[in-house]
């Protein structure tokens, strides 16, 4: 009889088991033969009874059983052992080629699926794609509709601007929280997102990178795929798009952040915006020590095992 004890350790309502590898034998039942012993015993029991190297009980459970089988049982475990990473080969392969793929050509988008539909131009953030102020007018007028089956404006300015004039069909988003509602939003193939702020130098980018982020992670299991591959940040922000395009806003007016009527409410909005990412900062930390005293108790019980 074979037994084997686990450690469950609770940290913060979650539980991590660790294996001790203690294990006890018992030979309380006369020997049986090795023909017997095959007779009785799958394929899947044997690997789980016959541990791997990386699985050691600690009491050297190899001696004890694995010389009693037969050459080609040991073949066949060891050939199971080097075929695991190959289970699922075009996963591999096609994760694989997508990221060699986004490596040697930055015109994919995200998920490595197609070309980016609208031309970008370098802007302020290198890591992100921009489009103009024009490419953008062309997207409201239809001009991309056999290629776009959707799109959403994302502006992340505080409301008091949005309010003092905004790009007609956009939706105010400053708050991470609000950011998040995109992904709980059904998806559509080919749609895109445009993030801007005032200038697009600072909110806009930030919330852009947010959204990948937290994308990414909804999609960790299913890599590379995404809800949003192909999201755009529009060059100069609202101020340029304002002085080109402002028949295609609503009001026809521009409110800069830092208007001098307004300075209340640019505090307010900053204290706002600002908590999530405070929370976010003590919301990692925690993980951290979580890691750290699961990582503390495995070192421990090592360390009593080996005494």
């Amino acid at each position: 009889m074979l037994s084997r004890r686990l450690f469950d350790i609770q940290v913060d309502d979650e539980f991590y088991t660790i294996p001790a590898s203690v294990s006890s034998l018992s030979f309380d039942s006369p020997p049986v033969k090795d023909n017997a012993i095959l007779s009785v015993m799958t394929p899947n029991s044997k690997r789980n009874l016959f541990l791997d190297d990386d699985d050691d009980s600690g009491l050297g459970m190899e001696d004890h059983f694995t010389s009693s089988l037969p050459k080609f049982s040991k073949r066949q475990r060891v050939d199971d052992d080097n075929s695991r990473c190959s289970k699922r080969p075009k996963v591999c392969s096609d994760i694989k080629a997508v990221v060699t793929k986004l490596e040697e050509n930055d015109d994919f988008i995200a998920d490595g699926s197609r070309l980016h539909t609208l031309p970008t131009v370098t802007g302020k953030h290198a890591d992100l794609k921009s489009i103009t102020s024009q490419t953008l007018t062309d997207v409201l007028n239809g001009d991309y509709d056999d290629v776009i089956s959707d799109y959403k404006i994302i502006d992340c300015r505080y409301p008091y601007e949005f309010e003092g004039g905004h790009i007609r069909g956009a939706e105010n988003m400053y708050l991470h929280e609000t950011i998040l509602t995109l992904l709980r939003q059904p998806t559509k193939d080919k749609q895109i997102i445009v993030f801007h702020c005032e200038f697009s130098s600072e909110r806009g980018p930030k919330m852009l990178r947010f959204l990948r982020s937290k994308d990414r992670d909804l999609n960790k299991e299913n890599y590379p795929s995404l809800n949003f591959p192909e999201i755009y940040l529009l060059d100069g922000g609202y101020k340029s798009f304002f002085n080109e395009q402002p028949n295609r806003c609503d009001p026809v007016s521009y409110r800069p952040m830092l208007h001098s009527d307004h300075s209340e409410d640019l505090r307010h909005f900053r204290v706002k915006s600002n908590s999530w990412t405070f929370e976010e900062k003590r919301r990692f930390a925690r993980k951290v020590m979580q890691f750290r005293t699961v990582i503390q108790l495995v070192i421990t019980n090592s360390a009593l095992i080996n005494l």
